[in-house]
Formats: C-alpha cells, structure tokens, sequence
C-alpha cells in the first residue's frame, strides 16, 4: 500500500498564495496519478489538479493560469502551487494516488485545510 502525507495548508488572505506537498510512500508503482482535490463546506469534492508519473497535467479551468502542479519522482512528492487565491476556494484539499501499473488501487491523504480569507 501507499501513505501519503499532506503539508502546506493554512489561512491566507485573497489574492495570497500557498504551497502544498503532497509525500507518497510504501509500494509505488511506475504508471501513477497523483493529484489534488477539494471539498468546500456543502460541496461535492472536485479535482483541482492530476500530473502522471510522466509528467502530464490536468489542471481544471477554474484555476488554470493561478495554480500549478508539479512532481519530484525521485521524492515521490507532488506539489501545488497555488497563487491569487480567492475566498471561495477555502476548502479541505485532499492528495489524492492513483496507481494504474502494475496493480491498481487508489489512496487519499488525510486532507488539510485551506482556508481564504481577511
């Protein structure tokens, strides 16, 4: 299996940034997603961001141009930036891996609290 380990929330105001970390360990595959997601208060979790043990991204357009992921391989580490950040976007933001080779299954952190705000 595969723990992970959130860092990097906290309370920021409007138009702030934040960095979050995102640390993979255990039985890491060679074909993996890792990403982000959040929740907000009565909302359904959305994804954020995705980037493949490759390197490609998904980012959602909500945040395309303000957030950007990134990932070391060789720390099994997954990063968001995340800049000009808006007081709906105070959530509980989730890492999230999701192996695909060579066996599948899919881990969620803990979460860790992002919260908008003056």
């Amino acid at each position: 299996q595969v723990q992970l380990v959130e860092s990097g929330g906290g309370l920021v105001q409007p138009g702030g940034s934040l960095r979050l970390s995102c640390a993979a360990s255990g039985s890491i595959g060679s074909l993996n997603i890792m990403g982000w997601y959040r929740q907000a208060p009565g909302k359904q979790r959305e994804l954020v961001a995705t980037v493949t043990s490759s390197g490609t991204t998904n980012v959602a357009d909500s945040v395309k141009g303000r957030f950007t992921i990134s990932r070391n391989n060789a720390k099994n580490t997954v990063y968001l930036q995340m800049n000009s950040l808006k007081p709906e976007e105070t959530a509980v933001y989730y890492c999230n891996f999701n192996q695909l080779f060579p066996r599948r299954f899919e881990t969620w952190g803990q979460g860790t609290q992002v919260t908008v705000s003056s």
